[in-house]
């Protein structure tokens, strides 16, 4: 389509513009011919010598034109309002009456900083809901792993990249998060036959993939349907497993095996050697501003990205500015009993602390009912203990917990905002 016709569209009935622009233009007649009227004769005779037939007293001359300068204003920026209302509503119905609002805000997260967040998990999805707040300049990448529960069946049986902890992330980034948030993270209950036990964004990123032939672009896809602010990439499209080498020597295969396994990790790999990383991931660590590992779990959300080939190198050597944020507690049979400097050490076999800028940490007290709990399934909080042996990074701590209901018991999380505000101050 010509570029003249395009622009004839705006002419078109029932567009709900014409009119607004026409009152917008008129309004913009009225307060130029007050302007010209109130500066005096030499430049706008024909207008003065118009009101003189009415009045010849200056001052009623000069009342007028100040009602005509008003009046114009008001005709003027009512129809630019009017009119930009109704093309948002055109484009986006849900935001009807909120015009100057969603373009303030998209135009000020648009200048937000670019940042890479490393990770996977409740954590990183958490991490970005507060950041969405900040800046629609946010790249998650997230590792591919994952061989457990829905993902671990579609993966199977399609053949595709586990899709749950993608799909978490897309969601956490959305802009209308609680509407899109009951839709596709909607899980199928008992009698549901072979969708027993799948959430329905799980399915549709699978519907996607088939569809498109190919995994990046099924995210791509499912990220404009649900108005992302951001972006979310897979570390790797290479289909690879985790794999563990435990303190008495044995080897586990699969992010839910050594989840499940008592014994302590020795060593993380991957199933195949030379895992190349997906490009984006590597462009967006190039570009970015500032680039955050964790909250998630370490072997199996953390580590795994910094496995595959190139990505830890260029985590370090990038120019951004670069922050761990520690888990707020231990994980059962994961890092049991561990402290910051404990997690911060495992963390050092895979990518240089000295790169790091910040450590931010939760120094909030828990509830003691609910700590008693957590420690009762085997989880405590983790100490903040000395970490300048091990980086240069400066300790930040803060009050960074929530407690959210979950399944008809109180869950500890990190609070979303107050961890993406501690963040931002940290870098600013």
């Amino acid at each position: 389509m010509s570029r003249t016709k395009r622009l004839l569209r705006w002419l078109y009935p029932g567009i709900g513009v014409k009119r607004w622009a026409g009152l917008a233009v008129i309004g913009a007649l009225i307060s130029a011919l007050g302007i010209l009227a109130w500066v005096g004769r030499e430049l706008a005779l024909n207008v003065w010598t118009f009101l003189s037939q009415f009045s010849s007293d200056r001052q009623i001359i000069y009342l007028v034109a100040g009602a005509m300068i008003l009046a114009g204003l008001v005709m003027l920026i009512g129809g630019i309002g009017r009119m930009v209302n109704a093309i948002v509503r055109g484009i986006s119905p849900e935001s009807e009456g909120r015009a100057s609002e969603v373009i303030y805000s998209r135009r000020r997260l648009g200048r937000g900083p670019k940042i890479v967040t490393v990770g996977g998990g409740t954590g990183l999805s958490t991490l970005l809901r507060g950041l969405k707040e900040w800046t629609s300049n946010t790249t998650a990448v997230v590792t591919v792993m994952d061989d457990g529960g829905s993902s671990g069946r579609l993966r199977e049986e399609m053949k595709m990249l586990p899709p749950g902890d993608i799909r978490n992330c897309l969601i956490a980034l959305a802009e209308d998060e609680d509407e899109i948030a009951y839709l596709f993270q909607h899980r199928f209950k008992n009698g549901s036959g072979s969708l027993d036990g799948h959430s329905l964004g799980n399915l549709i990123l699978a519907g996607l993939q088939q569809n498109t032939g190919r995994f990046d672009v099924a995210v791509e896809k499912f990220s404009h349907i649900i108005k992302v602010r951001g972006q979310v990439v897979p570390t790797t499209l290479e289909d690879v497993k985790l794999v563990a080498e435990m303190e008495d020597g044995g080897q586990v295969t699969g992010e839910v095996n050594i989840a499940e396994d008592e014994r302590q990790i020795k060593k993380l790999g991957l199933s195949q050697a030379h895992v190349q990383p997906y490009r984006k991931v590597i462009e967006a660590i190039d570009d970015a501003e500032l680039i955050l590992l964790g909250p998630g779990s370490l072997f199996t959300s953390i580590i795994p990205n910094l496995l595959v080939e190139g990505v830890s190198q260029s985590i370090e050597r990038s120019k951004a500015a670069k922050i761990y944020v520690a888990n707020l507690m231990t994980q059962p049979g994961e890092t049991d009993q561990f402290s910051l400097s404990d997690h911060l050490r495992i963390l050092g076999e895979y990518i240089d602390l000295n790169t790091l800028d910040f450590v931010v940490a939760n120094d909030k007290l828990f509830p003691e009912d609910l700590e008693k709990r957590y420690r009762s399934e085997g989880a405590i909080p983790v100490e903040l203990d000395k970490i300048s042996d091990l980086t240069k990074a400066k300790l930040v701590t803060a009050d960074l917990c929530d407690i959210l209901e979950m399944d008809n018991k109180r869950t500890l999380k990190h609070h979303s905002q107050q961890l993406a505000q501690t963040i931002i101050q940290c870098v600013r």
